[in-house]
């Protein structure tokens, strides 16, 4: 072997760089697949976040809602993308490297994998469950992405699934006595509720504490608020009126 030759079989090759959230495709150009999806976000991440700051009083965590998860680089990148509808991630910065707001979330670039993916059917459930290598969902959440926990909720049955990661492979998850499947990490469970969200009544996946009890969103805690500042308003109202016709001054 020639000194060139050796020299370049021995001296380190430049390593490939990869591309980052800024040089990725943040959509797909797809729209919404029904209007029941930005409530159902809300519902979720609503709930949750007291929680997270709880888990997390650094605030390292970030919730993705139909974002990109890049988790393999391909040609087209796409081709290496799923957008769940709903993710979170634990033990990550809020923004991304550099402190810019997250396009998407890399995996070659962030390491950390989700812990909780969670998808809304839009249509009969295959999408959901399409086992196809490299390319579909269930296999690039199981395989691929390898988060922890994979729900899939169907809101015109009300079904509501949940599989753990366990060996590498996910098994379905069987429910507690409340119907709720314990995501321990989180220190919460999944389930499901019927009842009105907005104008929209429905079956919706939600989270509950560890004793089973619901956790309300944000527009629900500030409406549960409203109301009580209401009740007192009235109750102070109804007291300053027998006041007055017992001939008292308050």
């Amino acid at each position: 072997m020639t000194t060139a030759l050796a020299a370049s079989a021995t001296s380190p090759q430049p390593a490939t760089r990869l591309p980052d959230h800024t040089e990725l495709p943040e959509t797909d150009g797809s729209i919404a697949n029904n209007f029941n999806e930005l409530p159902q976000s809300r519902l979720l991440t609503g709930a949750i976040e007291p929680v997270l700051r709880q888990l997390h009083p650094d605030l390292q965590y970030a919730i993705g809602q139909d974002s990109g998860i890049y988790y393999r680089p391909t040609d087209p990148p796409l081709d290496g993308c799923k957008a769940p509808d709903w993710f979170y991630v634990p033990d990550v910065p809020p923004m991304a490297p550099g402190g810019e707001i997250r396009r998407s979330y890399v995996l070659w670039q962030e390491i950390v994998a989700p812990l909780l993916i969670v998808e809304y059917v839009s249509g009969d459930g295959s999408e959901e469950r399409d086992r196809t290598p490299l390319k579909g969902k269930f296999w690039v959440y199981e395989r691929a992405i390898r988060a922890p926990y994979y729900a899939i909720h169907d809101p015109t049955t009300g079904v509501l699934e949940v599989h753990e990661l366990i060996g590498g492979a996910y098994e379905r998850m069987k429910p507690n006595s409340r119907g709720h499947y314990s995501i321990a990490p989180m220190r919460v469970e999944l389930g499901t509720w019927t009842g009105k969200v907005g104008n929209i009544s429905g079956v919706w996946v939600r989270f509950f504490d560890e004793l089973g009890r619901m956790l309300p969103a944000d527009f629900e805690r500030a409406d549960v608020a409203e109301q009580r500042a209401a009740a007192a308003e009235a109750e102070i109202a109804r007291l300053r009126q027998l006041l007055d016709q017992s001939g008292q001054k308050p």
